[in-house]
């Protein structure tokens, strides 16, 4: 088990291993987002609402953990919201082809953006050459 995660038991069952569950912070820390940004994403439909604790408080599992960390690899390559939102939609109903779509449309997107960045990156090289041409006197 990890550090700090609550140890609850599985389904019941001897034969359920216990599953590590994580206070909001311990996720936020996790996944690299903030508590509140966890709050707000599950609030407008992102993530789905974990379980809660006798007192209350969200114990996020180590597949929520897992979900949250690719959601968020979505938004760092500039998925929309609204399309994750969607994706996770598609997910929990258990769409396979509207996930499927969603995330060919965003593979898509993203070889644009590599071939983009490539093409830059190019011409910052060909330019950092010229540049220390200048420098060492040629």
């Amino acid at each position: 088990m990890k550090p700090n995660a609550i140890a609850k038991t599985g389904g019941g069952t001897d034969s359920d291993p216990p599953t590590s569950a994580y206070a909001i912070s311990e996720a936020a820390e996790l996944t690299g987002l903030t508590p509140d940004t966890l709050r707000y994403y599950e609030k407008i439909g992102l993530v789905v609402p974990p379980a809660r604790d006798a007192n209350g408080q969200r114990l996020y599992s180590e597949a929520d953990i897992g979900k949250i960390r690719f959601l968020t690899l979505l938004k760092r390559t500039g998925m929309p919201l609204r399309n994750i939102r969607d994706y996770v939609g598609h997910y929990e109903r258990q769409d396979e082809d509207g996930c499927y779509a969603l995330l060919d449309e965003h593979r898509k997107a993203i070889e644009e953006q590599l071939a983009e960045l490539t093409e830059t990156y190019r011409v910052i090289q060909y330019k950092l050459a010229h540049f220390q041409e200048i420098k060492d006197g040629k």
